[in-house]
């Protein structure tokens, strides 16, 4: 039987470990708080982060990241984007040389401005780079636990790597598409949650479809520039890891990075909005690499700059609109 290990027990890390286990997989599910692992092994809820969902008799749950790692075929990566690093660096030393690694994280690493694909070869080293795959697509962890129909992306740069964790992770209600843009999967991935952000704010302030609407044709626009200046393909922003997460994340109600922006927009602070929030919503954090990204690449990206500006120097949202608004009239394909 193949013995896989998934790091992370947010809704996430959790869906996808529960998926591997419902198919008659060894899974061990990492978590990093000690007495989330005690009361899942008591009761097979997951009552952190997703409460009211019973989990598989094949999934066993651990806080020691030895236990999660060693002797395991497949890893799953799901930690937050920003811990990303501080997790590979534990784990390390415990990783087998032929093991895979499937990278489920959606973000951009602050202060250094790498993709979790990088982070993984800066940290792991060059030779885990054909033993890599990234999964991305438009599914709310809730959703996908509950088995609703779901359609995702795995991108690997070795397509018979992609072609393993396809066949390893597809279900008659989840279904993986292979790919092979890394850069584009995981630029997608990462930039629809800053979009998502913007559709909250707007929603926030009271408008309605004709502004989302616009946020999401034109936010794509942004995701698209911003990953051809990093070699991502055209196409795949218009595929599930593109478009897809995009209209799921700017619209669904399930969206964190929304509501987020949601509270935004009604006038709360960034600070109280986050406190109350016991998951995290990546799109925060990722718009200050998105944002500084744009600027070192010189890639006009005037929705993220103007999330910038709000998260981080206090502007009011109103008024962000209004700039947005008013900025100097273009081409659409300008």
């Amino acid at each position: 039987m193949m013995r896989i290990g998934v790091i992370g027990a947010g809704s996430w890390g959790t869906t996808l470990a529960n998926i591997l286990a419902k198919k008659g997989y060894d899974v061990a599910l990492w978590a990093y708080e000690t007495d989330l692992v005690a009361r899942m092994q008591e009761t097979r809820i997951n009552d952190l982060y997703l409460d009211g969902i019973t989990l598989s008799t094949n999934l066993s749950y651990t806080g020691n990241l030895a236990d999660a790692v060693q002797d395991r075929q497949v890893l799953v990566l799901v930690s937050p984007s920003q811990v990303m690093r501080h997790v590979l660096k534990q784990l390390k030393p415990y990783l087998a040389e032929d093991s895979l690694l499937v990278s489920a994280a959606k973000g951009i690493e602050n202060d250094t401005l790498l993709t979790m694909s990088e982070v993984l070869l800066e940290v792991l080293g060059p030779e885990v780079e054909q033993r890599c795959a990234f999964l991305s697509g438009p599914s709310f962890a809730r959703e996908v636990a509950a088995e609703q129909p779901t359609a995702v992306a795995v991108a690997a740069e070795n397509l018979d790597v992609a072609t393993r964790i396809q066949e390893l992770f597809s279900t008659n209600y989840f279904r993986v598409y292979t790919n092979q843009d890394v850069v584009g999967i995981e630029i997608g991935g990462a930039l629809k949650n800053v979009i998502a952000l913007a559709s909250g704010v707007s929603d926030g302030l009271g408008f309605n479809h004709n502004a989302r609407a616009a946020l999401i044709t034109r936010g794509l626009v942004e995701i698209a520039r911003l990953g051809e200046a990093r070699g991502a393909q055209e196409a795949t922003f218009y595929g599930l890891a593109g478009m897809g997460d995009l209209l799921l994340t700017c619209t669904g109600d399930l969206s964190r990075n929304r509501s987020v922006g949601i509270e935004l927009g009604r006038g709360r602070k960034l600070d109280e909005i986050l406190n109350h929030m016991n998951m995290v919503a990546e799109g925060v954090k990722t718009t200050l690499s998105a944002y500084q990204l744009a600027t070192k690449l010189g890639v006009a990206m005037p929705i993220t700059a103007q999330m910038y500006q709000v998260l981080y120097e206090g502007k009011d949202p109103r008024q962000a609109v209004t700039d947005l608004m008013m900025r100097a009239l273009t081409a659409e394909d300008d």
